[in-house]
């Protein structure tokens, strides 16, 4: 059935910054909350937390550890054109996680090329879901690759052992002129064999003057087991009010189709209003 929704689309506040403790070397933190502008109730509170963490940064590069989003959501580099909205890759694909216990070792950017490595402690948890607990350092396994020059941007990210599922994807961006174009590819399976996966997902943004951008993206998946298959499909576009703050409108089809089931489709057509500050 149709309905009418408020939402309010993960509104966030937060500080982030540096500290220098010696001559090169700062300590660095982060800290951001989301809050629930419609009715005030973020799953029972007022605050979720959402990226926190705190680190070391020195010409080595960042060793950094909390609460976060994984190297490999991170390697998606904002390809995702319709990022919290119903139009949100996560609704689709595996690998958009925000992961507890990390600890990570970001390198220095040399000749374009910067790198990520996340170790996630079970913590006597089952991470890997084999029906045993999990208390060494590296039970959960993030990273990501890549290299950005100009106009280009490619990535490959993998996760072990993260929301129990084993993944890979590779990501590219490329801009020409005032169209931005992305791209990624995706194979991940579970450590109980009842999900393999692989998919594809593309993007383009064209930017018709200062201030409109009309946006466009599809992504599809397939699941070899049991053959089901998921689909995204947004189209909107992008209106800048000034700077900060801009006006959008998008239409969203997600489709999920199950063997020998009629499809489950969910439409949404949204007008919204984004500041930042």
């Amino acid at each position: 059935s149709d309905e009418w929704n408020l939402n309010s689309n993960a509104s966030r506040l937060g500080v982030k910054g540096k500290t220098e403790i010696a001559d090169g070397l700062y300590a660095v933190y982060k800290a951001e909350f989301e809050m629930c502008v419609d009715d005030g109730d973020c799953k029972g509170q007022t605050f979720t937390q959402r990226n926190i963490m705190g680190g070391v940064r020195g010409s080595f590069g960042t060793v950094w550890a909390g609460k976060h989003d994984s190297p490999t959501k991170l390697a998606q580099n904002k390809i995702d054109l319709f990022n919290d909205l119903e139009g949100d890759i996560k609704n689709t694909f595996e690998g958009e996680n925000r992961v507890s216990n990390i600890v990570a070792y970001t390198s220095p950017t040399i000749n374009g090329f910067s790198s990520t490595v996340a170790m996630m402690p079970g913590e006597g948890a089952d991470v890997d879901g084999d029906g045993q607990d999990d208390t060494g350092l590296t039970d959960g396994i993030s990273y990501s690759v890549s290299y950005s020059m100009d106009n280009l941007y490619i990535a490959v990210a993998g996760d072990q052992d993260v929301d129990s599922q084993d993944l890979m994807r590779i990501v590219a961006q490329y801009k020409i002129d005032a169209l931005k174009l992305g791209v990624m590819y995706q194979q991940n399976e579970d450590n109980l064999g009842t999900k393999d996966e692989s998919g594809f997902f593309v993007s383009a943004a064209y930017q018709l003057d200062k201030k409109t951008t009309l946006k466009a993206q599809y992504g599809s998946i397939e699941d070899d087991v049991d053959g089901d298959e998921e689909e995204t499909l947004s189209l909107g576009a992008d209106y800048k009010l000034a700077k900060g703050t801009k006006v959008y409108v998008f239409y969203t089809d997600n489709t999920d189709s199950s063997t020998g089931v009629a499809d489950d489709e969910d439409t949404a057509f949204g007008l919204g209003m984004e500041h930042k500050f």
